[in-house]
């Protein structure tokens, strides 16, 4: 299913619009009919999709090499209901999609540097970085839980 960077990145994006979706539909439950829950449900999934969808934009950036304006504004995205969708298209349209994976050393100079050599091992086990990555986004998504939510507790 995540064969390229453009599909896992296509999907995470349209989970995080899906998610925006959620969060929002809480919130006008909770606004009309004092369903505070909604925004607990909503606003958790959300937080945890954009957490996993940053992770992933920073994934795909070193992947496909983007520089900082293409890093910035996929994370960026994320930020604005449903913005990562026109981003997707943007990035894709620009070619800053296509690609494989990067699994092996090239004759780029930048692949002898020790976090190109890192991603390209995890890379070539996927199952690794995938729990490594959610491990990482469950810890962040913990500790933010912890903190509490935006705007404080009521």
């Amino acid at each position: 299913m995540f064969r390229t960077p453009l599909n896992l990145f296509r999907v995470l994006a349209i989970a995080e619009a899906i998610s925006w979706t959620l969060l929002i539909a809480g919130l006008i439950l909770r606004a009309v009919g004092d369903v505070a829950l909604a925004v607990t449900i909503g606003g958790g999934i959300h937080g945890f999709v954009f957490l996993s969808y940053g992770a992933t934009a920073v994934l795909v950036a070193k992947n496909q090499r983007w520089g900082a304006w293409p890093t910035i504004v996929a994370i960026a995205s994320a930020v604005i209901p449903y913005a990562t969708i026109p981003t997707e298209l943007w990035l894709h349209r620009t070619g800053r999609l296509q690609g494989d994976w990067r699994l092996e050393e090239t004759d780029d100079p930048r692949d002898t540097r020790w976090h190109d050599r890192l991603m390209r091992a995890l890379l070539r086990r996927p199952w690794v970085l995938a729990v490594l990555i959610a491990a990482a986004v469950v810890l962040l998504f913990t500790v933010l839980l912890i903190l509490g939510p935006p705007g404080g507790r009521e």
